[in-house]
């Protein structure tokens, strides 16, 4: 069986936080939340919600200001953040409500959303789906932020130095296509197939993106579907089920799924029904059809939360670590005797 890429505080302080960490006091939240005016607003399980300024976001906690105090909110306990200077605009994400992870480079979404109709996720996550081009062929990509950051497959770009996206923008209920040729690798993990890219051109205006999910919350049999341009079909959508979440090929673990992913397809994302990624189509059987692959979306957040361990290297484009030269070794001198 051949398996292939699908292309080339004060006390008082500390002891409030601490009993809403360990008890979770409804009525103490309550009666802060109405002690603070214009500022963001964290929904709490059971309709309560916390009102003040977010000082830190943390990936199991919420650190709010709300006017006398701070308080601690574990993350399991919220269920929505609205925040004060939130502009719906092309710069939020395809997708929403999320909860922001890591703010200033990509968003995901701890909690489990309502599943939609793939028409309806489709029209919102388009412009944030991308084709990759290199002189060798075609790929596809996400944006994971605003600022032109998108993941795509390392075997996409692997060896290329002409690299340009591709991307796709509603106008009047169509999609007009823009190329960017200004893209710079940013990293790249080789062992994962993963490569992280920005669009560099100076004129680059906000890009729309996708936040990503868990694939640990998916279940056998779960629908799913995915966006990418195989066999350079651009725009095509497919749709399947999650076969199962655990799929060993060369030593790493794979997402099988039934939806259609061809050449084309690869550093696209597969999607629930939530329009969240949960994975990065990157192979196929080739002797088979609806046994494709993707890498979980858990490994992507590893490698954009670790990106300066893997941060591409000019002088040595197919290793994707760097290496501190080892320590000099202190020489003993024997005596003969």
């Amino acid at each position: 069986m051949y398996f292939a890429p699908l292309v080339k505080a004060p006390m008082l302080h500390y002891r409030l936080a601490m009993s809403l960490k360990k008890h979770f006091a409804l009525p103490v939240l309550i009666f802060c939340a109405a002690s603070v005016a214009s500022a963001d607003t964290i929904q709490l399980k059971d309709k309560a919600a916390v009102t003040g300024k977010i000082l830190a976001e943390k990936p199991d906690a919420l650190v709010v200001d709300v006017g006398y105090t701070v308080l601690v909110v574990p993350r399991n306990a919220v269920t929505k953040i609205s925040k004060a200077n939130d502009i719906l605009a092309p710069t939020t994400p395809a997708v929403s409500p999320l909860l922001n992870v890591a703010p200033e480079f990509y968003y995901a979404n701890a909690l489990a959303s309502p599943a939609r109709d793939v028409s309806s996720l489709v029209k919102q996550i388009g412009e944030a789906v991308v084709q990759v081009r290199t002189p060798e062929g075609l790929g596809s990509g996400f944006f994971i932020n605003a600022d032109g950051y998108l993941i795509t497959n390392f075997h996409v770009i692997e060896g290329e130095t002409e690299i340009s996206v591709e991307v796709y923008r509603q106008t009047d209920g169509q999609l007009d296509r823009e190329t960017y040729k200004q893209v710079k690798i940013i990293a790249i993990n080789k062992f994962h197939d993963l490569a992280l890219l920005k669009i560099d051109d100076k004129n680059a205006p906000k890009f729309k993106y996708i936040m990503l999910g868990s694939s640990d919350a998916l279940n056998v049999g779960d629908p799913v579907f995915a966006i990418g341009s195989p066999l350079g079909l651009e725009r095509t959508v497919t749709q399947g089920i999650l076969s199962t979440k655990t799929r060993e090929l060369e030593g790493e673990l794979y997402l099988q799924t039934s939806t259609q992913i061809n050449p084309g397809n690869s550093g696209g994302p597969l999607f629930n029904l939530a329009g969240e990624v949960v994975g990065v189509t990157n192979m196929k059987i080739t002797f088979g059809e609806g046994l494709g692959f993707a890498i979980p979306v858990e490994l992507v957040k590893n490698f954009l939360d670790h990106r300066d361990a893997f941060a591409y290297a000019a002088d040595n484009p197919n290793n994707p670590y760097r290496y501190l030269e080892p320590p000099s070794r202190t020489k003993h001198k024997v005596d003969e005797k």
